[in-house]
């Protein structure tokens, strides 16, 4: 139950923290998309740097959250983050949940109930900072970039979607190397210092960073997020169970329940990444020339 409450107040600071920094990451030129610049820019408004704050902080308690538990634990919690950013919509817009609101919602959080209680996910093991389990992160890198490529002659709303895809891929892989630094860190700093996750996580991190603000700045948030919010637990899962040996249940009623969770879990994720709320920025944000940056 500790896990749980942890990983959820980190989902909270996440998804607040996703739309403060999207409603200012918006209005910046759209020839700054993939740009160093778009986040140089950024630095100067207050708002994006209370959502980068409150990001900063969400990490650091899902950092405590997955050194208790495992990724394909804790994923699926921080998965809830979109329902979280629905209610900073909600409370700005001062607007009422309809059907699709709570029907993604009860999808989301239904899809979590049932994954972890069929799913029983446990076990695991840190393995050897040179073993030959973390070439799958090679996996999981080529995807983002895959995925980069594919976006940069797109347009903007597929643009958006694929850059918030490949960023929740990024993050996936960072929530594996912050769970691999913080169990070596029990250890000893000079443990942590002799290994190369440490240093490998701060680049992901900005990589990831860039590309999330780049899918932010190119359209509203019910394009990008949800597109995150999706990649972000199925890669963990995924690399979880890979790298890190993870077990989830492997009977034929369990298996079922675990894809029917998983589905249940990126449809709800669509639905609320559909709602009104999260598109008010289109309407609000002063917006660049139509032609400018594409």
């Amino acid at each position: 139950m500790v896990t749980i409450a942890i990983s959820l107040v980190a989902a909270c600071l996440l998804g607040v923290g996703f739309v403060a920094q999207q409603h200012a990451a918006y209005r910046e030129p759209l020839g700054e998309i993939l740009h160093p610049r778009l986040l140089l820019d950024l630095i100067r408004s207050p708002l994006w740097l209370t959502g980068i704050g409150l990001m900063a902080c969400g990490q650091v308690v899902s950092a405590i959250a997955l050194r208790q538990a495992g990724l394909t634990r804790v994923e699926p919690l921080l998965a809830t983050n979109l329902l979280f950013a629905l209610t900073a919509a909600h409370v700005i817009y001062k607007e009422h949940f309809g059907l699709v609101e709570w029907s993604g919602a009860v999808l989301v959080s239904g899809g979590v109930a049932l994954f972890l209680f069929f799913g029983e996910p446990h076990g695991g093991r840190t393995p050897g900072p040179y073993s030959l389990r973390w070439l799958v992160l090679l996996g999981a890198v080529s995807v983002a970039a895959l995925l980069v490529l594919i976006a940069l002659r797109r347009p903007l709303a597929v643009k958006a979607i694929l850059l918030a895809a490949a960023a929740g891929v990024l993050y996936g892989l960072q929530d594996v190397l912050t769970r691999s630094s913080v169990l070596s860190l029990g250890k000893g700093l000079d443990v942590v210092l002799a290994t190369w996750q440490p240093y490998a996580l701060p680049l992901i991190a900005v990589i990831g960073l860039l590309l999330n603000q780049s899918a932010f700045d190119a359209a509203p948030l019910h394009h990008s997020l949800p597109a995150t919010t999706a990649a972000e637990p199925i890669t963990g899962i995924v690399l979880g169970v890979t790298i890190f040996t993870e077990h989830l249940r492997v009977t034929r009623e369990s298996l079922a329940w675990e894809v029917i969770s998983l589905i249940a879990m990126v449809t709800g994720i669509i639905l609320l990444g559909r709602s009104p709320f999260l598109a008010k920025t289109e309407q609000d944000a002063p917006r660049r020339p139509e032609g400018e940056g594409q």
